[in-house]
């Protein structure tokens, strides 16, 4: 048996058929879709909690301010955990990351539904917490996507999963007002542990490794084993995270390194900074206004369940939104093709619909501001929500695109900001939210309260233009997605970039 020479590390180029871009489209469609579900389940997780707080009040006797506490830490702790498991799945994984996070975050529901058996209001704060922290979030369920399609062929599959991104957080509310009505609320609980261990289950079965790097050392270990059994010898091939013990990943120093990936990204890549303000400030406005939705259909006495489904209108947007985008894609693909030199082609060409689409997030708040009073039907507020919904899924698709193109094989640590932006702010509003429409509804009424928000949005509307016109400066200030570029340009073109982070 002969020693093995130097050894040889081999790269994604060297066995591209090995790599789940040479899936067929059923394999990455099917995995594509329990992938929707897994993005659904955590969505669902963070919005259906809603609707056990006034049950919660009743309960355990605590404040209605405090009963939300449980929803901002969740939000807050929740943006944490996307960039702290994303830099983990690109060293271990997509599969055993998100099957550990599934796992966790169903275990920190039982703690909570338990609340209303052993009177602790700490328990639900700890599960809750705990449960965010846990949560993988779109930053790794985004990774898969670029794992499977390359960068020309991603928006589709990229615009599915970030339906179900903001689909999960409109189907929480929806069941949940039945669910308030008829039910304990500890059934907002339970409900979540069913459908995340049913999505589990699913994601553990028919869900295989898509991350390129794992699957090339896998390929790898069957180049030796084919050696091996042939001739006796051992061969010198190993995959790129094949010599790297296990215990170098618990030295301090690099789980600190690891974990810290996504936010230098978020601190020193101007691209990443700007997106995720964009997406971030774009969310946390809707959140706000959402907030609001109860005090609004209450001046038509609508009961908890017509409440959820005033819910749908947001749902419908979505749909529609991803509907129309499909256009675009198709638009931008024969732009590339036809200027491949151009990085405007190649890179803010992703940004274009979200021209025509942004404007619609200050006209939908405003719609909703002014139609908000029981003189006009309450069908027109729900006409502001449509309008408001196009423009936050389209932000939200766009940011993500042209930063998975940006960042190829480290997009979810790069889109890992663009969600931290989003689910933070989010939370934070959570507690803010209250105290704001309380004030603004004695002094000067909700539609006040909500055209500042409008307001707000006009300035975001300005932001994406800019963005527009100044991508390319801002890539040249972003050394990260720079060097990125310059690599791609020295790549052959008939090999697929690595896949994403």
């Amino acid at each position: 048996m002969q020693a093995s020479s130097a050894p040889r590390i081999l790269t994604e180029n060297d066995c591209p058929e090995a790599l789940a871009y040479a899936w067929p489209k059923w394999k990455k469609w099917g995995t594509l879709t329990i992938i929707f579900l897994v993005q659904i389940s955590m969505n669902l997780n963070a919005s259906l909690y809603a609707n056990g707080q006034s049950g919660i009040v009743k309960d355990l006797g605590v404040s209605s301010q405090a009963a939300v506490s449980g929803a901002a830490i969740f939000l807050v702790l929740y943006a944490f955990g996307c960039e702290l498991w994303a830099p983990w799945s690109e060293e271990f994984g997509r599969k055993p990351v998100l099957q550990c996070s599934l796992l966790m975050v169903n275990i920190c529901c039982i703690p909570v539904g338990l609340a209303t058996y052993h009177r602790s209001f700490a328990g639900i704060l700890i599960g809750r917490a705990f449960g965010g922290l846990f949560s993988a979030g779109g930053s790794v369920t985004l990774g898969v996507v670029a794992d499977m399609f390359t960068a020309d062929e991603q928006e589709l599959p990229l615009a599915y999963i970030v339906l179900s991104s903001v689909g999960g957080s409109i189907i929480g509310p929806i069941i949940g007002g039945f669910i308030e009505q008829d039910l304990h609320w500890t059934w907002t609980i339970w409900i979540q542990l069913i459908f995340g261990v049913f999505v589990q289950i699913l994601h553990l079965l028919f869900v295989p490794e898509t991350r390129s790097a794992i699957l090339v050392n896998r390929y790898a270990k069957k180049i030796r084993k084919a050696k091996f059994d042939a001739t006796g010898e051992k061969s010198n091939v190993f995959g790129p995270f094949e010599l790297k013990p296990f215990k170098d990943y618990l030295v301090p120093k690099e789980i600190l390194s690891i974990w810290l990936r996504p936010f230098q990204m978020l601190y020193r890549e101007k691209i990443v900074l700007v997106l995720s303000l964009l997406s971030g400030f774009s969310d946390a406005l809707i959140f706000m206004q959402i907030q609001s939705m109860h005090r609004v259909y209450d001046l038509w006495r609508f009961s908890n369940p017509q409440l959820g489904l005033s819910f749908i209108p947001l749902g419908l947007a979505y749909i529609l939104a991803y509907i129309l985008f499909i256009p675009s894609v198709y638009r931008n693909r024969v732009l590339r093709a036809r200027n491949p030199l151009s990085e405007h082609a190649q890179y803010e060409s992703r940004l274009w619909w979200l021209l025509f689409t942004a404007p619609l997030l200050p006209v939908g708040l405003f719609i909703f501001a002014w139609t908000s009073t029981p003189e006009v039907h309450w069908i027109w507020p729900m006409i502001g929500c449509l309008f408001i919904g196009i423009a936050n899924y389209t932000i939200y698709m766009t940011t993500i695109d042209y930063m998975v193109k940006a960042y190829g094989p480290y997009s979810a640590s790069a889109t890992g900001g663009n969600g931290f932006a989003r689910d933070f702010l989010a939370g934070v509003l959570t507690w803010a939210a209250a105290p704001y429409y309380n004030a603004f509804e004695f002094h000067y009424g909700l539609q006040v309260a909500n055209t500042v928000l409008a307001a707000i949005g006009l300035i975001l509307v300005i932001a994406t233009f800019v963005i527009y016109y100044k991508g390319p400066a801002m890539r040249k200030r972003s050394p990260f997605a720079e060097s990125l570029s310059h690599s791609r340009s020295r790549t052959s073109p008939t090999v697929p970039p690595p896949a994403i982070v």
